[in-house]
């Protein structure tokens, strides 16, 4: 039954971007169709170029016959200077990662959330896209803001909510946004970036524009919670508000519209198996993200995420496909996410220590893509240690310049939402400064009054 199942579920989805006129070369290099059945353990690449993938027991097992798409067949479509450039990207990503969660870890920030396991979704996708596109993301893709000419002093500057940070110290750390580079800013709530990519797609529609829109998401939560967390009912409400990105209206109402307004917009969902501490197998039974596109007429299409090649070509694809035949596209993109959900988490507790190890390890997005250059003659050790150690220099001095610039001033908090503010919030603010001048040694002396 499982393989009839899987039969169908890969002919309809077939038959969806056939009907959009896309080669079946494409499907057949990115596509890998995902069961429900007993968790199975990965086995290990062997050769980055060529290899059968299984992806995790998170995911439930996949035939070992189906081939996800890795670099043969868009080994000769990437530059030496392209590839060279997303792997730099890469790294600088995965080493601002580390320095910046340590640098939580030691109370000089507040907040932090890394995407460790997913550096190829972030740069990858992003090498594929156009500057004029718009990005609508959710908290783990600063590697596309990154890629697009964000500085690390400007990620400095945001994390520690200084003067300079372009958000005016408003929100958390991690919540990027630039206006410049078409990054619209991050918000924590969850999934209310997709809808809001749609609108803009079918505005860019009206507009006769040759680009698209580029929404990012994860797999989203469940409906149910572990019933030993019951009598914690607080907690409960918080992780249901959380976990509910595809099971909430935001998720199907955004398909539905983009597919009837027929909106230029890539849904690009990131399934790393798990949403913070619910693994995948608890979110749904359908075969994962992939079919719900076909669901609502939306050609839809899976990848390797921690394929680097396999990313820049299906949202290549999907970017033409999207802006040429007028259509929303959704990407679903395998990986892991080999890190804890936040500094707020720690994922030991719910899943092994060896699983995360082993997808740091072989799985790891950095790694592979490294042997693929390295086996181009486009990179060696000396360049590598020579980029790592340059990178967290420049953070190095990115933290202490952002640190000793002061915080933005009061004001701050009251304004650029009303014209002329109302007076229950002038009221609010002459409180405030007059409760901080009271009380002068208990608030931070680097926040201008």
């Amino acid at each position: 039954m499982a393989s009839s199942y899987l039969s169908k579920s890969k002919h309809m989805i077939m038959q969806s971007l056939k009907s959009k006129k896309v080669l079946m070369s494409i499907i057949m290099r990115h596509t890998s169709f995902v069961t429900n059945s007993q968790f199975c353990r990965p086995f290990h690449i062997q050769n980055y170029a060529d290899s059968s993938v299984a992806l995790s027991r998170s995911f439930g097992s996949i035939y070992c016959e189906r081939r996800l798409h890795t670099a043969t067949s868009v080994s000769n479509k990437i530059t030496k200077e392209l590839a060279v450039n997303m792997y730099t990207n890469m790294v600088t990503l995965q080493v601002m990662d580390t320095i910046f969660y340590e640098a939580q870890r030691q109370g000089r920030i507040s907040f932090y959330l890394t995407t460790i396991g997913e550096e190829a979704i972030n740069i990858a996708s992003a090498a594929a896209l156009n500057i004029n596109d718009f990005i609508f993301p959710q908290y783990r893709e600063p590697g596309v803001l990154l890629w697009r000419g964000f500085s690390l002093q400007e990620f400095a500057n945001q994390v520690f909510g200084n003067k300079y940070d372009y958000g005016k110290g408003r929100q958390m750390p991690i919540h990027y946004g630039s206006k410049k580079l078409n990054y619209i800013t991050v918000a924590s709530t969850v999934a209310t970036q997709i809808p809001h990519a749609v609108g803009a797609a079918y505005s860019m529609k009206m507009d006769k524009q040759y680009s698209c829109t580029v929404t990012y998401f994860g797999d989203g939560g469940s409906s149910t919670v572990n019933y030993k967390l019951i009598n914690n009912f607080i907690f409960v409400i918080f992780l249901f508000i959380l976990l509910k990105t595809l099971l909430q209206g935001d998720f199907h109402a955004a398909l539905n519209f983009a597919a009837v307004m027929e909106a230029p917009v890539i849904f690009f969902c990131r399934n790393n198996g798990w949403a913070i501490s619910t693994p995948i197998n608890d979110q749904l039974r359908s075969d994962g993200i992939v079919v719900r596109g076909k669901a609502y007429g939306v050609p839809s299409i899976r990848v390797d995420g921690n394929d680097a090649l396999a990313v820049y070509s299906a949202v290549n694809d999907a970017r033409k496909m999207a802006i040429e035949q007028q259509t929303p596209v959704l990407i679903e993109a395998l990986t892991y996410r080999a890190g804890h959900h936040s500094t707020s988490d720690d994922s030991t507790k719910y899943r092994p220590v060896d699983e995360i190890e082993w997808w740091r390890a072989d799985q790891n997005p950095v790694t592979r893509f490294r042997k693929w250059i390295e086996t181009k003659g486009w990179w060696s050790d000396e360049t590598e240690s020579e980029h790592r150690s340059n990178i967290r220099k420049q953070l190095s001095q990115a933290i202490q310049a952002a640190e000793r610039v002061e915080k933005p001033p009061v004001a701050d908090m009251f304004n650029d939402v009303y014209d002329v503010p109302p007076k229950n919030l002038s009221e609010q603010e002459a409180l405030l400064r007059k409760t901080i001048k009271k009380h002068i040694h208990e608030y931070q002396s680097d926040v201008p009054m």
